[in-house]
């Protein structure tokens, strides 16, 4: 008779424990695929959100990651739309590109002049249409692209521009915005000393015609000169921008306002210019070809290329931490299931010691029982696992199907809670090569004091 049918058998024989240690199993299973589901769908989420807001890829020129906060504007793109037509026109990377839009960071003192506040802020210039594109990326189907909102700047005039919630605040713009929840300061006697901008500013700004609105703000920033330069912005709305930092100091304005800002009448560059790829796997392929464009067609200029990781370095904690808790509980329950199988494996020598020494009485080697009892170990865990994993695909459904969303840190859209396990095969067949080498070597020990009875010692239970 197979082994593996004997010691199925003998399995169906209480099957009152088999079902209890079973279903230790299945509920162990589930739990660590649950949790590496959800893990994978944070992962994802988060990725999502990364490249929907700064792409996968960032051409920059190669100082301007490590120098270019200081000043942004003396280490732009030059010639930046030949840039982006070389690489949107390469036959090896246009295939993978859905996206390819220029952006231009710069910092400048925003004020509001007539209610005498000023704060300092960190401008964001962007084409409307890129912007939109890049909202739309949904390689992992989270399906609720549709739901992103275009931008705020869609459809407005060259000198609109959306500010963070708390630059609203700060600037006092609350009621001219029609802000709701926005707290306004205890109002403090204005110093009689003078103007607040100094008289050649003021001179600048009195040249900038102003637009028929409350809703604006004057924006200076030093040009890539030295030179100040004054912008007159009609603020079209107001938007939290997730974390309190950024929310404090956003303003986003169209490039070619920005640029104007910057550059005056000079050579426009921009900071970045931003790739989206068709799929996540395919930025180290895109990285290496860029990186022989710059070393052939585009060597006239100091560029480099990085990705989302490396721009965001909190991406890389979030999912190191989420990994670490998942290797946390998978470890919790490789060791709940040691012990479970272990001690339902004990209880099978000590129920069958009679057995066994008629067993050997009749020729079975040592080496048989030990494959018996091992057997045993296995079957256990390759049953557990596998219905484990069935009852996770249903469990992870029902959850996907709820309709429940959570706002992660530093979003401002609601995400959909999701598990994400069809399709994970690496993750579900690891959990079964786990779970099933941790019921064997369960059974090792048992199977191994099984086989070390000695004969006459064992009859002797019978």
């Amino acid at each position: 008779m197979s082994v593996f049918k004997l010691a199925w058998r003998n399995l169906l024989r209480n099957r009152r424990r088999t079902v209890s240690t079973l279903l230790t199993m299945i509920v162990g299973v589930i739990a660590m695929l649950l949790f590496g589901g959800y893990d994978h769908a944070v992962v994802y989420g988060l990725q999502t959100s990364f490249v929907r807001d700064g792409g996968h890829l960032q051409v920059q020129n190669k100082d301007f990651f490590e120098f270019g906060s200081g000043n942004p504007a003396a280490y732009g793109v030059r010639d930046y739309r030949r840039v982006m037509r070389v690489i949107a026109d390469d036959p090896v990377l246009k295939p993978m590109l859905t996206v390819v839009t220029p952006t231009l960071y710069l910092d400048g003192i925003a004020g509001n002049y007539a209610a005498a506040t000023s704060h300092t802020v960190m401008v964001f210039g962007s084409e409307v249409t890129g912007q939109n594109q890049l909202r739309q990326w949904d390689d992992y189907h989270f399906g609720d692209a549709h739901r992103r909102k275009p931008s705020a700047l869609t459809g407005t005039a060259p000198d609109a521009a959306v500010i963070g919630m708390g630059v609203a605040r700060v600037l006092q713009l609350c009621d001219a915005l029609q802000l709701a929840h926005c707290p306004k300061p205890q109002p403090e006697p204005r110093s009689a000393a003078g103007p607040v901008l100094p008289a050649d500013l003021a001179a600048l700004a009195q040249n900038t015609p102003a637009p028929p609105s409350d809703q604006r703000i004057e924006l200076l920033a030093a040009t890539a000169s030295g030179a100040p330069n004054i912008a007159r912005l009609r603020i079209v709305k107001a938007q939290s921008q997730g974390v309190k930092a950024l929310d404090d100091r956003y303003v986003g304005m169209h490039l070619a306002q920005a640029q104007r800002l910057v550059y005056g009448q000079g050579e426009p560059m921009v900071s970045a210019i931003v790739l989206q790829l068709h799929h996540t796997r395919q930025i180290a392929q895109a990285s290496a070809r860029l990186r022989q464009l710059f070393a052939g067609p585009l060597r006239d200029q100091p560029l480099a290329v990085y990705s989302y990781a490396e721009l965001q370095p909190q991406y890389g904690q979030i999912t190191g931490m989420f990994g670490s808790i998942f290797g946390f509980i998978a470890l919790l329950i490789a060791c709940v299931t040691l012990f479970t199988i272990g001690n339902t494996m004990n209880m099978v020598v000590l129920e069958r010691t009679g057995e066994i020494g008629t067993l050997r009485a009749m020729g079975l080697r040592r080496g048989g029982i030990r494959r018996l009892f091992l057997c045993e170990g296995v079957l256990l865990g390759s049953v557990g696992s596998v219905l484990g994993v069935l009852a996770a695909l249903l469990a992870a459904g029902l959850v996907n199907h709820a309709g429940l969303s959570w706002t992660p840190p530093g979003s401002v859209d609601p995400s959909p809670i999701a598990i994400i396990l069809w399709g994970e095969n690496g993750l579900m067949l690891g959990t079964i090569l786990i779970l099933t080498l941790t019921a064997t070597l369960s059974s090792w020990w048992p199977a191994r004091r099984a086989a070390a009875l000695d004969i006459v010692d064992a009859l002797r239970h019978a």
